[in-house]
Formats: C-alpha cells, structure tokens, sequence
C-alpha cells in the first residue's frame, strides 16, 4: 500500500530504530561530519559562463567560512565533498575546483545522471570519466594499485531502484559499481523520491539479488571488526521526523538547502538520527550547492550571511555538549574512517 512520502517503504524501518534508540541510548565517543555535494554547475543546460559563475561564488566564499569554522580534534578545518556529474563534464570547470582542492578545502568524487545504459555502457562512462578526473584534474586516488571513487547516483534512481525504470537502467548497478572501483555509496536518503530505501540511519553491506532493482533494500549492518560483508558499502545520511514549532511532523533527511537552513535544533536532531558504528557517529548531509539560490542560502554574500558559517558552530558546540570527539571529513575520509572500523574480522549482523 502506497502512503503519503513514501512511508511504506521507510517507517516501519524508523520505527525500530527509534525504540531501539530508546531502549539502547547512545555512548559514543566520536562524531564525523560530511558535506557530500552533488555539485551540478552546469545543471539546467547552462552556458559554461555560468557554470564559472556558479563555481567562483564558492571559490570566493567557501575559503572564508572555512577559515573562521571551528577546528575539529585533530586541529582540521571544515571539507566539502563535490559529486560532479559525468555527463556535465568541462574541463574548465574542473579546472577551476582544481585549487580548492590541491588546498584541502574540497574534493571530487563521482556523479552520474544517467538512462537506458547497460552494464558495458555504464562502465565505459565510469572507466573514462574516472580516468579524465584522476589523469587531467588530479582528482579521486589509488588504492591496491586501482583507481577508486565514492559515488552519488543522479536522480536518486541507484540500482534501477525506479518503479517506472527510469533514469537509470542497469539492474545489478550494485556490484558494477563494486568492481568499478567504488568504495561506498552515498546517495541514500532519497526521499521523497520512491527510490528510497527500506534500510535507513545505517552504515551497512549491500546483498540484494544482482537480478532485481534496488539491491540496497537489504544488507548486513556494518561492524566493528566485521570486515567486508556484501556487495557495495552504503553510508547513509539521517533521515526521520522533526517535530519543532510544527503542528504536522517534517521529514528530516540532512539535506542542506536555501529552502530548509540548518539550525541548532536540526543539528541535535541529525546527531539522534546519524549511523553509528562502535563509538562513533557518521553525519552524512548533502545539498544541491551550485546553483545560485542554495549557494546564496548556503555561503552568503560576505561574512555573517549564509547557512554555513553558523552550522559549524552549531555543530562543535553540540559535539561539546555530547562529549563527543569532533572530526570534520570528505567523504572519503568518512569512508576510511569506516574502513578502519570495520577491517580484519567475519562476523555478521543481520538488517
């Protein structure tokens, strides 16, 4: 039975994981915090004078939020994650983010609006689009001698995962992607997209049938000393129910947007919602940032304006308040921080 923004498919799973939360309170001990962009600067069939427009507001502002956001424990500034679409490719654009990254402000990983591909199609664009931004632009890296990237699916449609079967195309995208090279997923919570999925405020392993659409509605929970135990590593952002000065709930899903700023209360509810592994507590958000009313809504004109700058404030002094060791992180770095807990062990636990 179909129900108003899709909560057949995710409330029974928020259920659970609220009563467990209530019968189980938290004790971590650290917080990771990720801004994973799907950074469209030529989104909309701009002229690229735009898409260097939209970029440069970033290259302006974006290094004068992080210079005053408070540092993390390791004495680390605030990272932003761009996704950058493989079929918007420019060089001039790339070129331009070059900078920001070669300074620790930004990094790129995979993006991907996409349709009626097959298997062998899909991987020609990943394979050629990733060795473009690793071999002209420096982005992405090598691990175990291949080259590797995290990836957003555009379209929220991942795995085919669709009911009409649009924009995407490729069954068993789950282990393509695997074997591609990516390291985890990002693209979850997709509401109020029916591509959501029925596992939620998880880090977890992907093993739905390579056969079938949405091969992420099932998996086996990531865990310390777990190791590897699927297809596609799946780091999730909070999604839930907010309550404040509403009189009918708010889905909340860490989206970042001019629309919905972040505010002190948004933060708490983020850190109630985030996965946690062990003792520690992934914050995955995302934001649409390149285009202009949500880069105005996020960066500001000049110091003091913008969603931004306040956010990570909101967020350390909340970490504080929690007892928590603040780490500020890129996606990947989110991922490796994952890696680490998971590494050198079989054990499983079932979704």
């Amino acid at each position: 039975m179909k129900l108003p923004k899709h909560a057949e498919l995710w409330l029974p799973a928020y259920c659970k994981d609220r009563l467990l939360h209530m019968l189980t309170p938290r004790r971590a001990k650290r917080i990771w915090v990720a801004i994973t962009d799907h950074y469209e600067p030529m989104g909309g069939g701009v002229s690229l004078e735009v898409g260097q427009a939209r970029v440069a507001a970033w290259q302006r502002r974006w290094p004068e939020i992080v210079e005053i956001a408070p540092s993390d424990a390791a004495g680390n500034k605030p990272r932003y994650t761009c996704f950058y679409p493989q079929e918007e490719y420019r060089r001039e654009i790339l070129t331009a983010l070059e900078p920001m990254a070669r300074e620790g402000l930004i990094d790129v990983e995979v993006h991907i609006h996409h349709e009626h591909d097959t298997p062998e199609s899909f991987a020609q664009k990943i394979n050629e689009f990733c060795r473009r931004l690793h071999d002209e632009h420096g982005f992405l890296r090598h691990r175990d001698g291949k080259l590797i990237f995290g990836f957003i699916h555009g379209n929220w449609a991942l795995d085919n995962s669709r009911p009409d079967g649009l924009w995407c195309g490729v069954t068993g995208e789950l282990k393509l992607l695997r074997d591609l090279g990516c390291y985890a997923d990002f693209t979850m919570p997709s509401l109020p997209s029916a591509t959501q999925g029925k596992v939620i405020n998880q880090i977890y392993w992907t093993n739905g049938d390579p056969k079938k659409p949405k091969g992420f509605d099932c998996g086996t929970k990531a865990s310390p000393g777990g190791g590897r135990q699927g297809d596609l590593l799946m780091i999730t952002g909070p999604l839930g129910l907010r309550y404040r000065d509403r009189w009918m709930p708010r889905l909340e899903t860490g989206e970042l947007a001019v629309y919905d700023p972040a505010t002190p209360y948004r933060v708490q509810r983020w850190m109630d919602l985030a996965p946690q592994l062990g003792e520690d507590i992934f914050l995955k958000l995302y934001a649409h940032g390149a285009r202009e009313d949500n880069a105005g809504g996020l960066l500001g004109s000049k110091r003091g304006e913008g969603s931004l700058e306040p956010m990570f404030r909101w967020i350390a002094e909340a970490a504080e308040q929690r007892g928590l060791e603040l780490h500020w992180a890129t996606a990947y770095e989110m991922f490796s921080a994952v890696d680490r807990l998971i590494s050198d062990a079989s054990q499983e636990h079932a979704i």
